[in-house]
This record gives C-alpha cells, sequence and structure tokens, in this order.
C-alpha cells in the first residue's frame, strides 16, 4: 500500500511541476520512446517470442510497427493537437475571442493486456504523454517477460518520475487501483474490467475499457468463399487466436459449411504446412492456466478439424468445430484461442436475430456481395482489422474512442463501416499473412487471392 502511495505521488508531484506541460518536453519524451523502440528491438522480440512464441516477421508487424506507427502520427501532429480550439460564434458573440485549450487530464493510470504485452502498453502510453499527462504503467504479469523488459527499459529512457512502471499481479493492481487516478485506461476482459471501473467510481475516476467479447463472422452464400475463409484464417488464427477482435465463430447456412469447413483447411495447409506445431509462424497459448480452459471448450464438440494439444508447450492446433449448438459452453464465453466454432442458420435474417439476442460483441464481421447486409459497426470483406483514428473499438458501455493515439479524452460510440483493401492491395496484404513470404526478396509462388 504505502509502495504504490509512493509511487502515484512522486509522478503527481511531478506533474505539479509543470515540466511535461511543454510541446518540446512531451516531443522529446516521444523522441525517446522511438529510439527505445529502435534500439531495443531485438530485446523486444526476444521478450514476445518467450511469452508467446512469436516469430521475429509476427512480432514486429503485430507490435512493433503500430508502436512506430503511433510515434510517427503523434510526433506528427502534436502541435496541432494541443494548439488552441476556436469556439463558433453567433450573433451575439461574433466580437468575442474564444478559444478551447486542450489540457493535460492528471496522472493516468495504463494497465496493458497480456496477448499484445509490447503493442497495448507502449500505445496508450505514447497517447497519454501527447497529451501532457503523467503515466503509471502497469504491464500483464501474465506476459512476464515483456513485463519485465519494459521495467527495465522505460525508465532508461523516459522521465522515470513522470512514468514510474510497476510490475506484479493481483495484489500490486489492487493496491494501485486504491490510489486517485485522473484516468484509467484497462485493456482486458470484461470481469476485471467491472472492477477496474468500481474502484474507479469511489473517485469519480472516468475510465477507458478496451474489453473482450464474441465477436460473429457471417458469410454469406452468394460470396467468394476461398477469399472469405483466407481472411477469416488469418484473423482468427493469428497470435493462437488470442486478439480480442479476432472472429469468434462463424454463422452460416448448412448448404456451405463443408465448403467453409474445406477452404480453411487448405488455408491453414498454406499458411502454417503439414506440420503445424513445427511452423515458426504459429504462436502458443501464453500459459497453463488458459491453455486448460480452452481445452475444456472442446469437450462434446464435433471436431472437423485440428484438435490436437500439447499441454507442456501449451499448443493447441487450429481447430474447427461443426453443429455447434447455440447453448453449448464454447458459445457461452469469448474463446480468446485457436478454436472456431461454426454455427448453422437459415440465412442473414436469422443471423441478424441470434447475434441481437446475445451481449454486443467487439466486432462484426460480414463476408456478402449484397450491399444491404453490411449496415453499423462492421467491418466488410475482412478477416480482421484494427480500428482507424476517429474510429471506435468495442461493444457499447465499454467502447474506446481511438483519436490522438488513444488519448483519454473522450469515450463514445459512432457506428463505423470498414471494407477491406481488394485485389489492387493485395501485395501489401501479403505482408501480414503468414509464412510471411513478403518480407523476403525472394522469388516464391502467387499466394493467390487474399
Amino acid at each position: 500500500m504505502e509502495r504504490m502511495q509512493q509511487v502515484v505521488g512522486r509522478a503527481r508531484a511531478a506533474f505539479s511541476s509543470g515540466r511535461c506541460r511543454s510541446l518540446e518536453f512531451r516531443l522529446q519524451q516521444l523522441k525517446n520512446l522511438e529510439r527505445m523502440v529502435q534500439e531495443k528491438e531485438k530485446e523486444i522480440l526476444a521478450a514476445l517470442q518467450s511469452d508467446l512464441h512469436k516469430c521475429g516477421h509476427n512480432a514486429y508487424s503485430h507490435e512493433v510497427m503500430g508502436v512506430l506507427g503511433e510515434l510517427a502520427q503523434a510526433m506528427e501532429n502534436l502541435p496541432s493537437w494541443a494548439a488552441p480550439q476556436p469556439v463558433k460564434k453567433n450573433l451575439l458573440t461574433m466580437r468575442d475571442e474564444a478559444y478551447i485549450y486542450p489540457e493535460p487530464l492528471g496522472v493516468v493510470l495504463v494497465i496493458g493486456a497480456w496477448n499484445y504485452p509490447f503493442m497495448l502498453v507502449v500505445q496508450p502510453l505514447i497517447g497519454a504523454i501527447a497529451a501532457g499527462n503523467a503515466v503509471v504503467v502497469k504491464p500483464s504479469e501474465v506476459s512476464e517477460h515483456t513485463s519485465q523488459l519494459l521495467a527495465d527499459l522505460l525508465p532508461q529512457y523516459l522521465d522515470e518520475e513522470l512514468y514510474p512502471v510497476v510490475t506484479g499481479g493481483v495484489p500490486e493492481t489492487t493496491e494501485l487501483l486504491k490510489q486517485r487516478f485522473d484516468h484509467i485506461l484497462y485493456t482486458g476482459n470484461t470481469a476485471v474490467g467491472k472492477i477496474v471501473m468500481a474502484a474507479a467510481a469511489k473517485h469519480l475516476t472516468p475510465v477507458t475499457l478496451e474489453l473482450g467479447g464474441k465477436s460473429p463472422c457471417y458469410i454469406d452464400k452468394d460470396c467468394d468463399l476461398a477469399v472469405a475463409c483466407r481472411r477469416i484464417t488469418w484473423g482468427k488464427y493469428m497470435n493462437c487466436g488470442q486478439t480480442c477482435i479476432a472472429p469468434d465463430y462463424i454463422l452460416c447456412e448448412p448448404s456451405i459449411q463443408s465448403q467453409v469447413v474445406e477452404n480453411i483447411k487448405a488455408t491453414l495447409q498454406e499458411f502454417y504446412g503439414e506440420d503445424v506445431k513445427k511452423s515458426p509462424d504459429y504462436e502458443r497459448i501464453v500459459n497453463k492456466r488458459h491453455f486448460r480452459r480452452i481445452v475444456s471448450l472442446l469437450e462434446g464438440q464435433k471436431i472437423a478439424h485440428g484438435g490436437e494439444t500439447d499441454e507442456a508447450s501449451c499448443f493447441i492446433a487450429p481447430t474447427i468445430l461443426t453443429d455447434v449448438s447455440a447453448e453449448s459452453k464454447v458459445m457461452e464465453e469469448e474463446i480468446f484461442g485457436p478454436v472456431l466454432p461454426i454455427v448453422s442458420v437459415k440465412g442473414v435474417d436469422e443471423a441478424i436475430e441470434f447475434i441481437n439476442s446475445r451481449e454486443k460483441p467487439l466486432a462484426l464481421y460480414v463476408f456478402s456481395n449484397d450491399k444491404k447486409v453490411g449496415q453499423g459497426s462492421v467491418w466488410l470483406d475482412a478477416g480482421c482489422s484494427r480500428p482507424r483514428p476517429s474510429s471506435v473499438l468495442g461493444p457499447v458501455g465499454c467502447c474506446l474512442w481511438v483519436d490522438c493515439s488513444f488519448c483519454v479524452l473522450w469515450v463514445r460510440h459512432i457506428p463505423k463501416v470498414a471494407r477491406a483493401p481488394q485485389a489492387h492491395a493485395r501485395r501489401a496484404l501479403v505482408l501480414f499473412l503468414s509464412p510471411y513470404l513478403g518480407w523476403v526478396l525472394l522469388p516464391h509462388k502467387s499466394p493467390g487471392p487474399i
């Protein structure tokens, strides 16, 4: 308790000194952070390999590249973000001079997640630094190697008083949440999100929660199944299914279920080879507790493909379940693993009814040639996608407005529609598909439609 009080107290005193308010200071801290990522890239990739068995190309494209992009965006746009904004005038105030001056919130707590343990800590940190806040950083203890690396590296490159790192598990986080912050950003599961919100309510602290959910994927029978299944396979099985916006389950008509299975199987073989366990591009479940939870979801299910497991290495093969009952255990909780259930529906109307009867999902993926099908917060013809600046991510009540690089300013929910690039962007997309052939300048066969 006393240690957490001291950490937060030092951060608040450093913030009150005013040194983090100047643009020059913020930009310098962001440049230092960029230098850290560039100079310590090998150490970062090694930590991700140790925690999640992420290969170098995978770890770089999914975590490091995004962080460098956020840093570039923040440094380029910070002067305009921080500039006074003129207020609209009316007849009575047309001769007035009124501006809105953006102010930092104060001391912010960032609690990161373990599935993308580098990106989901550093990206919110970038936004909070850009906004002029002091930040207490709490990486996830589950991804212990990345957590320790952040604890070692951040004090070497950033102001140690303004941006302290706290490591540890539930006891340390519980004590942190007893302190008063000016904003809390938490990424993780819904159950812990409720605990964070309850703790924040005692101090009337605003929160930004990026939580989980079962993201459905509807495949219309009139779409290109080969392309749809290729994109779904990438989105579902990258990071061994441990992605918050990965497709959680498929809804399709019974007449195309077998074709969907065969197309996904063919794509899995292309991505990971004959022996998935030997593929350097296929990750592992983060620990044995999560391994056992996912394996328990397979009990009593019809396995159409995969199902092989190895507890010693936390390996679960890419698995497809067919004829899944809506009342089964695998349909009750977010899977967060390489298990893909297929639920049969008679058409789009029944799919909509099925989705609406459950908790609001984090994302919705639609594959259809019918433009009327995709409405609201959906990604069209995409297997997995990231939010764009000024778009939202998350179910109603726990959505995250991604603007100013996770700059924890407002939380709101606005429906957005994004459509995946078509054939003209094939070569660019190849960079992010296993086995990452696009990263090497060597002759290789055409990867086919993406």
